[in-house]
């Protein structure tokens, strides 16, 4: 994801900043830290190049072999491995770089920005004059791990695996599978509707080389959808059956998975039968890739600053805000600021929250800057204030204030809306839960509880060893019915409104964890997807201005950046604008 990131969700540390609160905030969205070099800024839009052909250009300096080993401070990891039911920006961009292909992916340029090029398809697909059908010819030079070709049968059945939302119900699909392709409203999947050979279906046909996936509606943005995993291929039959086969998916990028333990350890090894005349994009420079998740942040600081052997050929994704000033001198060009396409949320429960002042009081009793250094951010540089669901750099988006004015940290404000809306005399009860495997997630919950408090609202903050998406996400967990504050991370799938708002704001959306539900503004929604494609950013930002303006659903708590570090012997230190993570494509230990 993307933001540009087409990926869509960001866990983990960062994840914990939608629970904090603490005390006042600066008036100028800085961190008043002076000197710093660095600004927050939006991600620019990518461009397209349907002509990139493999190999890909190689990095200048490359060279062969090594181990890379990437820290992820409070980043629990990927659930599975299966790529039709990946979308997280830290499994995503893991899988989406080095293991599963798709029909489309992403290059960077010379510039830093994100390039859509082709992957597993030839081009970045052909559609017909209403963009209500496309066809992508499957390249014959791409192989899975085990030598045998990828065919396009095995593309049409990982597409149409991504239609089961019952196998994967967090998983893409069940937003843009589901929403577009033609008759994905009445299957339910291979697996759900005992369809093991997606016979049922009949929105994709193949021919020859070539894949035609039927939509129900326009979608001109299908060639950006075709750069998920989801809309990549799986092996045929039992040996691609959930959910054993997101232990050890089958490879068909330059790197294979040789062990994984989820919410601690992936390593991936080299894929012997991947060949790079057949990929745009993706090099094969290291020996080795160790990703270690649920890391702690001032342990990872502390490596990665000391510049000894195990920081030398080490990544982490990002970096604790005391240890900022001192690593953006000592660092330099190893530290490295991704621009993004994110927003992080607090979304209260629309159905036991239901009064619009209680949700700006809630607003205005979250103290933003404090929650950002609680948990390990930088104000300013990799957190500012937020004002709608649309981030910075989106086509469309408006520069509205719902309150006239940026809302920040004002608990007497809080306390008067409450008293509005006849909740004067007693603290409000707000229950919500934080991941405490994370010591940064339980500084922002502290600092939430105090916050809230301040603000006329007592706090039940419920201690949870899973990463929060796995509560908020399933309407039948006991801990998830009790609660009536939640949150998201959100970035966007691809440069377009229609992968911000939808996904967080229409009625029965997996990430709608605010249960929002209007169906004038989810009629809106329908109509502004069938606007012709130059129109809908546009209406894109007026819906996002409209629904926080006359019903502020959920509260946007900070645009986000990322900082990553880079040890002293990884070449070609930068990040990947189409996700917000570390470039693993073009990374290198020098020699």
């Amino acid at each position: 994801m993307k933001r540009n990131k087409p990926l869509a969700l960001v866990a983990g540390a960062a994840l914990l900043t939608l629970a904090a609160c603490g005390g006042g905030s600066s008036d100028d969205g800085g961190s008043g830290d002076g000197g710093t070099d660095r600004e927050f800024g939006g991600q620019e839009g990518g461009t397209k190049d349907a002509e990139r052909q493999g190999p890909a250009p190689e990095v200048e300096g490359a060279a062969a072999g090594g181990t890379i080993t990437v820290y992820l401070p409070g980043e629990p990891g990927p659930d599975t491995l299966d790529p039709t039911g990946g979308w997280s920006v830290a499994g995503n961009s893991i899988q989406q770089a080095l293991t599963s292909r798709s029909l489309t992916q992403y290059a960077r340029d010379e510039q830093g920005q994100p390039v859509l090029v082709p992957d597993l398809a030839t081009d970045l697909g052909t559609p017909n004059e209403d963009f209500t059908e496309w066809t992508f010819t499957i390249r014959e030079d791409a192989t899975w791990e085990d030598g045998k070709p990828v065919t396009p049968e095995e593309v049409a059945f990982g597409i149409c695996r991504s239609l089961d939302a019952t196998a994967f119900p967090s998983g893409p699909g069940t937003e843009y599978s589901k929403t577009y392709f033609a008759g994905a409203d009445e299957y339910e999947g291979p697996y759900t509707a005992k369809d093991p050979n997606c016979e049922q279906w009949d929105g994709i046909e193949v021919s020859g080389q070539d894949i035609i996936i039927k939509m129900s509606t326009p979608f001109p943005d299908m060639d950006y959808w075709g750069a998920f995993m989801a809309m990549g291929p799986a092996p045929l039959g039992n040996a691609s059956k959930p959910p054993n086969y997101g232990q050890k998916p089958l490879s068909n990028g330059p790197y294979k998975v040789d062990s994984y333990k989820p919410n601690e350890e992936l390593v991936l090894v080299k894929n012997d039968q991947w060949s790079a005349d057949s990929d745009p994009a993706r090099h094969q420079y290291a020996d080795e890739f160790v990703f270690k998740f649920n890391q702690d942040q001032a342990k990872v600081d502390e490596i990665m600053l000391s510049d000894n052997s195990d920081s030398q050929t080490a990544v982490a994704t990002s970096l604790g805000s005391g240890n900022y000033n001192d690593a953006n001198g000592q660092l330099g060009d190893r530290l490295v600021q991704q621009t993004s396409q994110c927003v992080s949320t607090l979304t209260p429960d629309y159905e036991k929250i239901p009064e619009i002042e209680v949700r700006k009081a809630l607003a205005y009793a979250y103290p933003y800057e404090d929650v950002w250094i609680a948990g390990g951010e930088v104000p300013g540089v990799t957190r500012t204030y937020a004002n709608s669901v649309m981030p910075p750099g989106m086509a469309g988006k408006k520069e509205f204030q719902v309150d006239g004015e940026q809302i920040k940290y004002d608990p007497e404000k809080s306390k008067e809306l409450l008293a509005e809306a006849g909740y004067g005399d007693k603290p409000y009860e707000i229950t919500m839960v934080y991941y405490e495997v994370d010591p940064l997630a339980k500084d922002a919950q502290d600092q939430i509880t105090k916050g809230f408090e301040a603000g006329g609202f007592s706090v039940k903050a419920i201690p949870v060893q899973e990463s929060p998406y796995n509560i908020w996400l399933d309407p039948d967990n006991k801990v998830n019915k009790q609660l009536n504050l939640r949150g998201v991370n959100w970035c966007s799938d691809w440069p377009s409104g229609a992968t911000m708002v939808p996904s967080l704001l229409k009625t029965g959306a997996v990430y709608n964890t605010a249960y929002f539900s209007e169906p004038a503004i989810d009629e809106e929604m329908e109509a502004v997807s069938t606007l012709p494609q130059e129109d809908q950013p546009a209406a894109w930002g007026d819906l996002d201005e409209k629904i926080m303006t006359e019903y502020f659903p959920i509260i946007p708590t900070a645009f986000r950046n990322d900082l990553f570090v880079f040890g002293t012997k990884i070449g070609n230190p930068t990040g990947d604008g189409s996700i917000g993570a570390p470039n693993y494509k073009d990374l290198f230990v020098m020699q």
